[in-house]
């Protein structure tokens, strides 16, 4: 549905996430939104996210020699710009506005990946009681986003968030532990997760530390 009557305010938008619904634009320059609410809905259960042998290795190598750094709400329009750099892309100017409003509000995250002062990866989303949407990831090098999303993701379980929504599915998204539920279901779990009251997204974990939990959640999974 377009949006062509109601302009869409970073309020509004709120609004529409805590009711399952979120924007897309069809290109960068497109000045339109529409409304999206798959009827099959792709979720990432924070408790069964996992890692390529050859990422653990990577981050593994990293904690050894401190080469990689990570970081939360530091450079939030540089991983924007991050994700917005491709020749074909939803995040429109507008949508961009928008997301600058819900990161001064306190609403949206970024999750950023460094190598010394150049940034190789990550996410961004935003985050409403224990519900974070996550809305794009980007990688400069192997495994910068996947990286970017294992801290994010021990983040939020250790501060009692119960959803992780990718809105779809990819071959990636499910090889790191994501599924595709029922609309219905996830409803169920939005309502349930935007009751919650987590706790604070920091401070910064460590490589090592991020890489314990993943081993010890196997372990007792296993």
């Amino acid at each position: 549905m377009k949006d062509v009557g109601a302009p869409v305010t970073a309020e509004s938008l709120l609004g529409a996430y805590m009711q399952g619904v979120f924007p897309m634009a069809e290109t960068r320059d497109d000045p339109d939104l529409f409304w999206v609410e798959p009827r099959w809905r792709g979720v990432l259960p924070l408790d069964r996210f996992r890692l390529s042998r050859s990422t653990i290795k990577q981050m593994r190598r990293a904690t050894r020699t401190g080469s990689v750094t990570t970081s939360l709400d530091l450079d939030f329009e540089g991983v924007l710009a991050g994700c917005a750099a491709r020749d074909e892309t939803w995040i429109s100017g507008r949508l961009i506005d928008l997301y600058r409003q819900l990161f001064a509000a306190g609403f949206a995250h970024s999750q950023e990946v460094w190598r010394g002062d150049r940034m190789i990866g990550g996410v961004y989303g935003v985050a409403i009681g224990g519900a974070f949407f996550g809305e794009s990831m980007f990688s400069s090098e192997t495994g910068g986003s996947k990286i970017a999303l294992a801290v994010l993701v021990h983040r939020l379980r250790r501060a009692g968030y119960a959803l992780f929504d990718t809105q779809f599915v990819t071959s990636h998204l499910l090889s790191l532990g994501a599924e595709e539920i029922r609309q219905d279901d996830y409803r169920r779990r939005l309502g349930a997760a935007l009751a919650l009251r987590p706790d604070r997204l920091g401070p910064e974990p460590s490589l090592e530390e991020v890489l314990q939990d993943m081993v010890q959640r196997r372990t007792q999974t296993s």
